[in-house]
């Protein structure tokens, strides 16, 4: 089977676009023929090594993927059944999904959803189906649009596009932070109201700032987050689903204790099947074909380490489809 293939020997860290043997798929209930995989940050991450997320070499990335079962020995697949994986350490511990095929077990994968193909699920890939979940978290804590507008940092990356999709046509307002402001037409396409430039919210701010957001879905993290939570509305939810800008949260706690501010964690990784289906429905049956067209830029495999480094760099917007058979 053709795939990349990720090695670190005594020489240093190679990704290549090369023949991998089947035989040395690792063990799994199921095997899929892989139609289409994607490329996410933490795909970026690892074509790039820019960070250690590869734990066992050598390795084939993508954390997602979409195909046909083309072998199982559990129940619960079948040979022909469309199915699509997210997480579950794959591509950081578990060959993955930029490749034809992949063998993993049957509790990671769910079916496909009967209104996606493959192409269009991984469009969505684990991007969209974090946003979804940051979506529906601030829905379980009643958040309604009728509360005020909701802001969505890192819009142009691909959680920040569907989120920006997403909650457009359930009818938020919402309000766009990016980092490039001549994206400020792609963005108010896809539904939002207001575009801001990310300065506004990456430098150091007060811990308690002019209340604004009735909701909020971050990607980025640091002072960002911080100055998120610090302008969310009483009672206000902000999800936190990334880290592009670091990893610390230099905030104090105000906003929790003095307006009820909830700050609730998103993880799309070991998430429980359930909910994953459950996301993956509400994605089916919300987000607009044309919107998802319209982020949506599509590689074959050989593109994709260049593509990684782009992506890295900033200078892709919206979502990466890998067409992994040409």
């Amino acid at each position: 089977m053709r795939g990349i293939l990720l090695s670190k020997p005594e020489s240093g860290f190679h990704a290549t676009v090369t023949e991998i043997e089947e035989a040395g798929l690792p063990e799994g209930e199921v095997t899929v023929a892989i139609e289409y995989s994607t490329l996410n940050y933490k795909d970026g991450l690892a074509l790039t090594n820019r960070s250690p997320v590869v734990r066992k070499w050598p390795m084939v990335p993508g954390i997602d993927f979409a195909g046909t079962v083309e072998a199982s020995a559990h129940a619960d697949f079948k040979p022909g059944d469309r199915v699509l994986l997210n997480g579950w350490g794959v591509g950081e511990t578990h060959w993955g999904g930029l490749a034809q095929k992949a063998r993993v077990k049957a509790e990671w994968l769910i079916p496909l959803p009967a209104k996606f193909t493959t192409r269009q699920a991984m469009a969505l890939g684990t991007a969209g189906y974090t946003a979804m979940l940051a979506v529906m978290r601030m829905e379980q804590f009643g958040v309604a649009k009728e509360q005020g507008e909701i802001l969505v940092t890192g819009a142009t990356g691909g959680v920040g596009s569907v989120a920006v999709a997403i909650l457009a046509e359930w009818g938020y307002t919402v309000v766009a932070s990016t980092g490039k402001t001549a994206e400020a037409d792609y963005l108010k396409a896809l539904g939002a109201a207001e575009v801001i430039d990310r300065a506004a919210l990456g430098a150091p701010g007060k811990p308690l700032q002019k209340e604004r957001f009735a909701g909020v879905i971050d990607s980025v993290g640091s002072h960002t987050l911080a100055n998120a939570c610090a302008q969310a509305r009483y009672g206000g939810v902000v999800a936190a689903c990334g880290l592009a800008q670091g990893m610390d949260f230099p905030a104090t706690v105000a906003p929790f204790i003095l307006r009820g501010v909830t700050l609730a964690g998103i993880d799309s990784v070991m998430a429980p099947k359930a909910l994953r289906v459950k996301a993956w429905n509400k994605l089916a049956c919300n987000i607009v074909p044309a919107k998802l067209d319209a982020m949506t830029r599509e590689l074959d495999l050989g593109d994709a380490i260049a593509a990684a480094a782009d992506l890295m760099d900033g200078k892709i917007r919206g979502r990466v489809v890998v067409d992994v058979n040409r």
